[in-house]
């Protein structure tokens, strides 16, 4: 049995019995192609029907001495397992070879936030003299005034907007809705953009109920977000490793700090686990951290 057989076979078990989202998809498919091409040029073109634990250990040696970081080997190790373990209940093999694969320890991930007087940074840095700039703009400000995911963001649709109850409906991770309160201004906003710039774009059909638009009247990628807000940070100044999810942190942790309750938070963020949410516990625990390192009198010696 070929492996691109076996990998295909999964992506439709993922896509049909999980209802994984793409970006897991597309992890998970990436990590397995990895492995094949390992196969291929060391391990005279094993299947995955007879590949072994041994073999498997050999393949993750080799990827930690290439000094791959731990989140990234966990990963791997995660798609790995998935893999095999879809396999022995698929009785296309006997045994799981994966079974035993140790995942590394990780310390505890404390992703990059922003603070208020950033992301107003970053809005100021956007020339809203142009159709351009008044489109960034007000998806920056969807992005961070609603905390969505990039590709959360890049689907959402007109019909899903309710200006008169104001909230918008999101589709999220797993194909599970929720629906995130809008604020006046994000309001606003929005409102000034249909009427400014959509309204004045040639609207390819297939995307006429899709909110923001390319110069080609098609839908963003999720690449060309990224590429704004990285040139965004950088024309203010701002040396952090940033992301269109950075505003999905900052959005949570800014709640967080003026008092929301985390229980709201994980609705607002559609996190299906409240531990999940947790993570920015730790993030305002560190920043009150900072603070009393920063300025407590004993410390400043």
């Amino acid at each position: 049995m070929k492996w691109d057989e076996k990998i295909k076979d999964f992506e439709a078990f993922l896509k049909f019995e999980r209802n994984s989202s793409e970006n897991t998809l597309n992890a998970y498919l990436s990590d397995l192609k990895k492995l094949k091409q390992f196969t291929d040029n060391h391990l005279d073109g094993v299947s995955p029907l007879e590949i072994t634990q041994e073999n498997l250990q050999e393949y993750l040696f080799q990827n930690a001495k290439e000094k791959f970081s731990e989140r990234s080997q966990a990963r791997w190790i995660s798609s790995i397992k998935a893999f095999f373990k879809y396999l022995l209940e698929d009785e296309c093999r006997m045994d799981n070879p994966a079974h035993l694969l140790e995942t590394p320890k990780l310390g505890l991930y404390l992703p990059d936030t922003l603070s208020l007087k950033d992301v107003d940074a970053i809005l100021q840095a956007i020339d809203t003299d142009t159709a351009l700039g008044k489109r960034n703009k007000c998806m920056i400000e969807v992005l961070y005034g609603c905390g969505l995911r990039v590709s959360e963001l890049t689907d959402l649709k007109l019909s899903s907007i309710n200006f008169k109850e104001k909230y918008l409906k999101v589709e999220g991770k797993g194909s599970k809705t929720r629906f995130v309160p809008l604020a006046d201004y994000t309001i606003r906003l929005i409102k000034d953009y249909l009427k400014q710039v959509r309204s004045a774009q040639k609207i390819h059909p297939k995307f006429e109920d899709t909110l923001f638009l390319n110069s080609r009247g098609t839908s963003l990628s999720r690449v060309i977000v990224f590429i704004i807000i990285k040139e965004l940070a950088e024309k203010a100044g701002i040396n952090k490793k940033i992301s269109p999810h950075t505003f999905r942190h900052s959005f949570a942790t800014h709640l967080l700090q003026n008092g929301a309750d985390l229980r709201f938070i994980q609705e607002m963020l559609g996190h299906s686990s409240i531990t999940t949410t947790q993570i920015y516990t730790h993030l305002e625990t560190e920043e009150l951290r900072q603070t009393i390192l920063d300025f407590h009198p004993r410390n400043m010696n």
